[in-house]
C-alpha cells in the first residue's frame, strides 16, 4: 500500500512516518509534500495513493484548496492541531482525523477504520468541502458602525469604541473622546460581531474594550468592580459567573 503524507512541518512528518512504519511496515511511504502547490502538482503527475494523510494548514494555505484543483481519489485521514469538537464534520463524511501530537493508539484506530472501509471511502464532495473550509476560516468581525450625526450618516471605527452599554432601552457606543452614539443593535447581537480578543461581555449591561479597563478590584459576593476610562455614570460589576472568564481574558 502506498501512503502519501502532506505535511509542512518536518518533525511532524517524520514522527507520522515512523508511527505508520511501526504499524504498517509493509507500507510504501511517499512524501512528505509540504504545500498546496506541490500537492496539486504531485496529484497531477502521479497515480493516486492508497491512503492520504493530510495536514489542514500548510505553508501556502488550507489543504482543502487541493480538492478544488484536482480530483483526490484516495481515502483521507486529516492531521490537525484544531480542537476535536470543531472537527465533527469529518465524521459525518466517513473521513477520520488525528489531533497533533499524534497518539499511536489513535493512529492505530484510524488505520483500522481505513482497513474496514478500504475502497469505499467517498470523495469529499463540494458541499462538504465548503462546509469544512468555512469551519476553519477565521471569522470576520465588525470594523465600523454607521451612526447618525445630525441629519447625516457617518461611521465610527470599532477600535475607537471603549465600551458599549444599554440604557433606557437604547444601546450606546462610548468613544474615547467621551462622545457616545446610539446603535441599532443589542448587546447579544454585538457579542457575535466583536472580536473576543478585544471585547468582553462584563454583564447584562455592558461590553468593554480591553483598552477601556483601568482598574479591577474585588467586590462583594465574589464579583469584581471595574474602573473604566472614560468613567461611565454607573458601576461596572463583573457578574460572578463571568469572573473566571474575565480574568482569563485579561491574562491573554
Amino acid at each position: 500500500m502506498k501512503v502519501l503524507i502532506i505535511e509542512d512541518e518536518k518533525p511532524a512528518a517524520r514522527r507520522l512516518e515512523q508511527l505508520i512504519r511501526q504499524q504498517r511496515p509493509q507500507a510504501e511511504i511517499l512524501g512528505p509534500v509540504d504545500s498546496v502547490e506541490r500537492a496539486v502538482r504531485w496529484f497531477r503527475e502521479n497515480p493516486s495513493p492508497g491512503l492520504l494523510f493530510l495536514d489542514i494548514q500548510l505553508a501556502d494555505g488550507l489543504s482543502f484548496d487541493i480538492f478544488r484543483e484536482v480530483e483526490v481519489q484516495a481515502p483521507v485521514i486529516f492531521t490537525t492541531a484544531y480542537d476535536q469538537y470543531t472537527l465533527k464534520a469529518f465524521k459525518l463524511n466517513s473521513i477520520d482525523y488525528l489531533l497533533k501530537p499524534i497518539d499511536p493508539e489513535e493512529l492505530q484506530q484510524a488505520l483500522e477504520k481505513f482497513d474496514r472501509y478500504y475502497g469505499k471511502a467517498p470523495l469529499l464532495d463540494t458541499r462538504a468541502l465548503e462546509s469544512l473550509i468555512q469551519s476553519f476560516q477565521a471569522p470576520e468581525y465588525k470594523e465600523r458602525f454607521i451612526v447618525k450625526a445630525g441629519q447625516q450618516l457617518t461611521f465610527i471605527q470599532v477600535e475607537d469604541i471603549r465600551y458599549f452599554y444599554s440604557e433606557d432601552g437604547l444601546l450606546f457606543a462610548q468613544m474615547q473622546d467621551k462622545k457616545r452614539h446610539v446603535l441599532d443593535y443589542t448587546l447579544d447581537q454585538l457579542e457575535n460581531l466583536l472580536n473576543p480578543k478585544d471585547f468582553f461581555r462584563l454583564n447584562r449591561k455592558a461590553i468593554a474594550n480591553i483598552n477601556a479597563i483601568h482598574k479591577v478590584a474585588p467586590y462583594f459576593n465574589s464579583r469584581l468592580i471595574v474602573e473604566m476610562r472614560p468613567q461611565p455614570q454607573f458601576d461596572v460589576i463583573v457578574s460572578r459567573d463571568r469572573v473566571n472568564d474575565f480574568k482569563n481574558w485579561l491574562d491573554k
